[in-house]
C-alpha cells in the first residue's frame, strides 16, 4: 500500500467517527438509542439490512470456495438466496412485536423473564463468535495488501483487530442505532464498490497479460478467462471439487438458514422493528438482502477472474483464503491511485456495518433483559442508555479477544450459527401455536444444549475407548475420480505455483500438507489426468479420524475412457478426533449405511436431527406441561394481528382497542377456534412473496449469464 491508500483509509475512519458524534445528540432515551425512534424509511432500512447481513468474511469465503470449486463455490454465501422471499413475511412480525429486543418477545410470549435473560446470554455468545469471524477475515485480507504480516514485531492481527474494534466503539457507542444506520448507508456504497471494483480492472488485466491491448477491450477478458480455465469451473452446481455444493446440500443449507436466521438477535432491528411502518420494514429487509445477493454475484465473478489471472501464485497454493487480498494487490496496486486503500476500506465497511448493529442490539439485550430485570428494575432511560454504552463496548472487546486467540475462523463461524438451534423452535412454534409454554421451552433448550453441545464433549471424555472403537470410527468410502481432459493455461500455472510453494516451504511438514498433491506437469493442450478425491469422512467425529495403523482396500472401480472412479474404504486402527456426533446415532441404530455417502450428503443428514428434533421435543413437551395463561396469550396474539400505524399515537389507540376486544380479528384466522394462530394471507403477502421467488431465479440466471460470457 502507498501513502495515498493509507490516506483513503484514514479519511474513511474520520467520517465514521464524525457521524457517531452527530448522532449522539439525537439520543434522548432507550427507543432512540436501540431503535432510532422507529423512524427509519425505506432507504435506511434497506442499507441497514444490507450492511448487517453482509459480513467481511463472505467475499473472502467466496474467493476461497471459488478458487477450489469454481462457480459452484458461490453457494458458500448464496445459500441464503431462497430464504430471502420469507423475509417479506417475517418483516411484519418484527414490526408488530413493538419490542426493543427479541428477549422482550420471549418474556411476553412465554411469561418468563428468565427466558429473556437466557436469550440475552445466547446473544452475547453468538455475537462474540460471529463477529470475531469478520475481524479475523479483515486481518487475513490485510496481509497481502500491506505486504507484511507484522508491525513492530507484532502479528498484524494484534494491531488491526483492536484498531477496528476501537473505531466501531467510537461511533456505535456514542450514537446508537441512528449512527449505525447512517454509517451503514455510507458503508453499503463501499460494499457495492468492493463487489464490482475488481471485475473491470481484473478483466483488463487478463487482456494486458494474456491478450492484445491494442486490439482488445476489457470485455475480451471474459473470453480469455474461459480460455485459461477449464470448463468444469463454470458449472453452478457441480465443480472440480467433486460436487462440493450439490442441490440436496443447497436445499439443506437453505432450510437450516431459514430456521435459524429468525432468532439472530439483530433481526428485531434490521428485520423490520426499527422501520416507520410495515411497508418500510418489508421493502427494506427484502431489497437490502437482494442487494447482498447481487453483490455475491460480483464476488463469484471476481473469484473466476482470479482463477484465470492468479493460478501461478504460490501463496494461493498454500492458502486460498488469500485470493481476495492478492487479487486486490495485483490488480489495483500498480495503478497507485488509492484503489488498494479503497478496497481495504470497503472490506472494513463490510465488517463495521455488521459490528455496529450487533453491538447495539447486544447492549439492548443486556440492559433490558439482564440489568433492568435483575439488577436495577427502576432504572431510568438515561441510566439504561449509559449501561448500554458500557455493555456494547464489552461485546466488541469480547469478539476481538476471540478473533485474536482462536485461529480457526470456520470453527468460530459454525459455532455461532449452530447456537441458533437453542431458540429456533421456541420462536417458530411460539409465533403460531398457543399450546407452547415456558416449561416446554426450557425442556427444549436443555435437550438441545445437552445433545448438540455438551454430551458430544462429555461422552468421549467419560469413555475415551470410543475414540478407537471400530464401531465409532466408521468413515465414508474414499472416491478418487480421474478425469482425462486437455490442459489449460491455468493448469500449467498451477503446477508452476505448486513447485514454487514446495520450494518456499523448505521441508515444513505443516505447509507441505496445506499445499497438497502435485498438479499435473503439462503444457497447454496436453492430455492430462485430473485427480479429484472426495469422501473418507468420519461419520461420528467432528474432527475426523486419525490413522494409527490403517490402509485402504478397493471396493469398486469403473472406467469409461473419459473418467475412472476408484472406490476404497479405510481399514485398520483409527482414532476419532474432536466431538462425537451424537445425533448420528439415530442413523446408526436405524441401520442406515453411510459408507457411500458424500461429504455433502453427510452434512445434509444433519438437517433432520438438528432442525426437526428440537421442534418434536417442544411439541411433545407442550402437550405434557401447563399452558400459558389465556389472558397473556390473548393479549400477545391480538397485538401480532394489529397492523402498525406509522403515527405512534394512532398505533397506541389501535392497540388499546385490540386489547379490549381480543377476538376482533377472529374472522381473519386460517383455523378459527383452534390453537393455531396463523392468519389468512393478504394479497400483498402473496404478491410480494411470489415476486421475491422470481427475483431469486433471476439472480441465478444473471450469475449463469455473466459466467457464460466468452465461453
Amino acid at each position: 500500500m502507498s501513502w495515498i491508500d493509507y490516506v483513503v483509509v484514514a479519511v474513511y475512519f474520520i467520517i465514521m467517527i464524525a457521524i457517531g458524534l452527530w448522532a449522539m445528540g439525537r439520543v434522548k432515551g432507550q427507543e432512540d438509542y436501540f431503535m432510532g425512534g422507529r423512524g427509519f424509511g425505506k432507504l435506511l432500512q434497506t442499507f441497514a439490512a444490507f450492511g448487517a447481513g453482509t459480513g467481511a468474511h463472505e467475499p473472502i469465503q467466496v474467493g476461497r470456495t471459488g478458487w477450489t470449486s469454481g462457480l459452484s463455490g458461490v453457494w458458500s454465501a448464496l445459500m441464503w438466496l431462497f430464504v430471502t422471499p420469507v423475509y417479506w413475511i417475517t418483516a411484519v412480525w418484527y414490526r408488530r412485536m413493538r419490542h426493543l429486543t427479541l428477549g422482550d418477545w420471549f418474556v411476553e410470549r412465554y411469561e418468563s423473564k428468565a427466558l429473556g435473560a437466557a436469550y440475552a446470554v445466547f446473544a452475547i455468545l453468538f455475537y462474540m463468535f460471529y463477529l470475531s469471524t469478520m475481524l479475523s477475515a479483515i486481518a487475513k485480507f490485510a496481509v497481502p495488501l500491506m505486504g507484511t504480516d507484522e508491525i513492530a514485531g507484532l502479528d498484524l492481527k494484534y494491531i488491526l483487530v483492536p484498531g477496528l474494534a476501537g473505531i466501531v466503539i467510537c461511533y456505535g457507542v456514542l450514537g446508537g442505532l441512528t449512527a449505525a444506520y447512517w454509517t451503514d448507508l455510507i458503508q453499503g456504497v463501499f460494499i457495492i464498490l468492493l463487489s464490482v471494483l475488481l471485475i473491470p480492472y481484473g478483466l483488463w488485466a487478463l487482456v494486458e497479460q494474456f491478450g492484445d491491448p491494442s486490439t482488445q477491450g476489457f470485455m475480451d477478458g471474459f473470453t480469455i478467462m474461459h480460455q485459461r480455465v477449464s470448463g468444469d469451473y463454470f458449472n453452478l452446481f457441480t465443480g472440480p471439487s467433486a460436487g462440493e455444493f450439490p442441490p440436496q446440500y443447497i436445499f439443506a443449507l437453505t432450510l437450516l438458514a431459514l430456521v435459524g436466521i429468525v432468532v439472530q438477535p439483530h433481526f428485531i432491528a434490521t428485520g423490520g422493528g426499527s422501520a416507520k411502518s410495515e411497508n418500510e420494514a418489508r421493502i427494506g429487509l427484502v431489497v437490502g438482502n437482494f442487494l447482498k445477493r447481487l453483490c455475491t454475484v460480483g464476488w463469484a465473478l471476481t473469484a473466476l477472474i482470479a482463477l484465470a489471472l492468479l493460478a501461478g501464485r504460490p501463496e494461493l497454493a498454500v492458502d486460498p483464503d488469500l485470493v481476495w487480498g492478492i487479487a486486490a494487490r495485483e490488480i489495483l496496486g500498480p495503478l497507485n491511485v488509492g484503489l488498494v486503500g479503497l478496497m481495504l476500506a470497503c472490506l472494513m465497511a463490510a465488517m463495521m456495518s455488521s459490528a455496529d448493529t450487533y453491538m447495539i442490539v447486544s447492549s439492548a439485550l443486556i440492559t433490558r433483559n439482564l440489568y433492568a430485570t435483575y439488577v436495577n428494575p427502576d432504572a431510568t432511560d438515561r441510566e439504561s442508555v449509559k449501561v448500554a454504552r458500557v455493555t456494547g463496548l464489552a461485546i466488541i472487546v469480547g469478539a476481538s479477544i476471540v478473533a485474536i486467540t482462536m485461529a480457526d475462523v470456520f470453527a468460530q463461524f459454525t459455532f455461532a450459527i449452530e447456537l441458533t438451534i437453542l431458540f429456533a423452535a421456541p420462536f417458530w412454534i411460539g409465533m403460531f401455536w398457543r399450546r407452547a409454554n415456558a416449561t416446554a421451552v426450557w425442556i427444549t433448550i436443555a435437550f438441545s444444549t445437552l445433545v448438540f453441545f455438551l454430551l458430544p464433549i462429555v461422552i468421549p471424555a467419560l469413555a475415551p475407548q470410543m475414540r478407537t472403537s471400530p464401531q465409532w470410527t466408521t468413515t465414508t468410502n474414499r472416491v478418487t475420480k480421474t478425469i482425462t481432459r486437455a490442459a489449460t493455461p491455468a493448469d500449467v500455472a498451477r503446477h508452476e505455483a505448486w513447485i514454487k510453494a514446495v520450494s518456499q516451504a523448505d521441508g515444513n511438514a505443516e505447509l507441505l500438507k496445506k499445499i497438497g498433491v502435485e498438479p499435473p506437469d503439462c503444457s497447454v493442450g496436453d492430455e492430462i489426468n485430473v485427480v479429484l478425491t472426495s469422501g473418507d469422512k468420519s461419520v461420528f467425529w467432528s474432527g475426523g479420524v486419525e490413522s494409527v495403523k490403517a490402509a485402504f482396500e478397493r471396493v469398486d472401480q469403473t472406467d469409461d475412457g473419459k473418467m475412472s472412479i476408484l472406490t476404497e474404504r479405510r481399514v485398520g486402527e483409527l482414532k476419532g478426533q474432536g466431538q462425537f456426533n451424537l445425533d448420528f446415532l439415530i442413523y446408526h441404530y436405524l441401520g442406515v449405511d453411510l459408507a457411500n455417502a458424500s461429504k455433502a450428503t453427510i452434512e445434509t443428514l444433519r438437517l433432520p436431527t438438528r432442525v426437526l428434533l428440537p421442534f418434536l421435543v417442544l411439541i411433545v413437551a407442550s402437550y405434557l406441561t401447563p399452558r400459558t395463561s389465556q389472558a397473556a396469550l390473548d393479549r400477545y396474539y391480538v397485538k401480532m394481528k394489529t397492523e402498525v400505524d406509522p403515527d405512534p399515537e394512532t398505533d397506541r389507540r389501535n392497540l388499546e382497542e385490540s386489547y379490549r376486544n381480543p377476538k376482533r380479528f377472529e374472522d381473519k384466522r386460517l383455523f378459527p377456534g383452534t390453537d393455531f394462530e396463523a392468519l389468512r394471507p393478504r394479497p400483498s403477502d402473496v404478491i410480494g412473496f411470489a415476486i421475491s421467488v422470481v427475483v431469486c431465479f433471476l439472480v441465478i440466471a444473471l450469475l449463469s449469464w455473466l459466467a457464460g460470457i466468452g465461453g
